[in-house]
């Protein structure tokens, strides 16, 4: 009994101090945010709390009536669904080709595609405005070699949307390719011996072999990444704050501005919650699917 006591002491010791700060820096705001949502606490309230009314679900019925919050939602689903399984083939693709026995100097590629990740979002997103640019922008200059004429593609709304999707791609797909590839490296060698006895190609070997091995890293990378897609924030705050015609508005974005442009703090934590609603509802829907795969 002494032990078990000693043994319950030194794990409160070492573990409770990381659970106090968690619980103060963490879920104390979160709670915090949460009863704001029920209020209208807005730029007076910071000065006196007394201006502060409770006004139950009223801001919640506000964001389901107002139609920027349904095209906030629109275009972060359509970054989420196109841009999340696109970055997922990109770094998939580049893992396998980096595994690859062919490829020489693996570490100089490694680096190469990890780099971007490591870079801040803000500084590649001013690069990018470059590229775009209607007139200067590298991208058009090498489309008027194959004839096609310039375009505008932070300002017109078919496809400003498209060239975020292309940078957060570009941006993000290093992170995931470093998992993948430690993920194939895990894959038993013997698997592939014995299925190039049995006369397996190589999509054979990648459908039958690769795919289910790397189903667990698959669903880990999948879930992450959109969890970080469905918070796009950087990129159309800096490259076209949420146009044009609000085509590039994101639901962060959309929080940002109600929150900390317009102080509706209040209605902004709303935004947030029922943003962590959908990404949960999300999620489970994600490890439900691959549930049903695995059996």
């Amino acid at each position: 009994m002494s032990n078990t006591k000693s043994n319950a002491a030194a794990v409160f010791f070492f573990v409770g101090p990381s659970l106090a700060v968690i619980f103060v820096f963490f879920f104390l705001p979160v709670i915090a945010a949460f009863l704001m949502s029920f209020t209208d606490f807005d730029i007076y309230s910071l000065g006196n709390l007394s201006y502060m009314r409770f006004v139950g679900l009223k801001n919640y019925q506000k964001l389901f009536e107002n139609p920027l919050f349904w095209t906030s939602l629109k275009n972060t689903l359509y970054f989420v669904v196109i841009g999340g399984p696109l970055s997922v083939a990109v770094s998939l693709s580049a893992a396998l080709l980096l595994n690859s026995k062919l490829v020489k100097l693996k570490g100089l590629f490694r680096l190469t595609y990890f780099l971007p990740v490591v870079t801040t979002l803000v500084a590649v997103a001013i690069v990018w405005r470059f590229i775009y640019h209607p007139r200067f922008g590298l991208l058009n200059y090498m489309l008027s070699f194959i004839g096609v004429n310039p375009i505008d593609w932070l300002g017109d709304t078919r496809f400003s949307m498209p060239a975020i999707i292309l940078m957060a791609v570009w941006k993000n797909f290093g992170y995931n390719m470093i998992i993948f590839i430690a993920g194939l490296q895990n894959i038993p060698e013997y698997l592939y011996e014995a299925a190039v006895m049995e006369g397996a190609n190589d999509w054979k070997q990648f459908r039958y072999i690769t795919l289910p091995m790397l189903a667990p890293t698959t669903l880990f990378i999948s879930i992450i990444t959109m969890i970080g897609y469905f918070q796009l924030f950087a990129e159309p705050y800096v490259m076209t704050q949420g146009g044009p015609l609000n085509s590039t508005m994101s639901i962060v974005l959309y929080m940002y501005q109600e929150g900390f442009r317009w102080w509706n703090m209040g209605y902004s934590t709303a935004i947030a919650f029922a943003l962590f609603l959908i990404i949960f509802v999300v999620t489970m829907i994600q490890f439900r699917i691959q549930k049903e795969t695995e059996e």
